[in-house]
């Protein structure tokens, strides 16, 4: 499960993917479009410039846009910013790999195998899936969300 961080992360991004082109967006309005307190709001942000997935201009007409575009940065991306691992065990992590404490044997741990697999569905998804995508509502590339 992604934390309230990771979600309001993909929710900000995904204004600032609708606004991709035209220049900085403000905190109070992503905050207000999105239903995410403001202060909370700007600490992910600023997580996400110093990642550098985004830009902010200061003063008049400032606010935050992105730096990279949209249809670069993956939802994997962004949660693990904002989370950290995706793997539901530290053992089966692909980028913040620990032995977990214990487990006598990786090879003969019967749980492993099977956070293999969460983690490789996961993944699937995190890492096709793009903000773009998200925006356009696209499923997968070539399909279309459709209600």
């Amino acid at each position: 499960m992604i934390s309230k961080r990771a979600k309001y992360a993909i929710k900000a991004m995904k204004v600032l993917t609708q606004a991709y082109g035209s220049g900085p967006v403000l905190i109070a309005r992503i905050a207000e479009q999105e239903h995410i307190p403001q202060k909370f709001l700007e600490g992910i942000l600023l997580e996400l410039r110093n990642h550098g997935l985004l830009q902010s201009q200061k003063g008049k007409g400032g606010g935050y846009m992105l730096r990279v575009e949209p249809d670069r940065i993956t939802l994997a991306q962004l949660v693990r910013i904002i989370d950290g691992p995706i793997a539901p065990t530290p053992c089966v992590s692909l980028h913040f790999y620990t032995r977990c404490d214990d487990c006598d044997s990786e090879e003969t741990c019967k749980i492993r195998p099977i956070m293999l697999r969460v983690r490789d569905a996961n993944l699937a998804v995190y890492e096709k899936t793009t903000l773009q995508m998200l925006v356009d509502g696209i499923k997968e590339p070539g399909t279309l969300v459709t209600a």
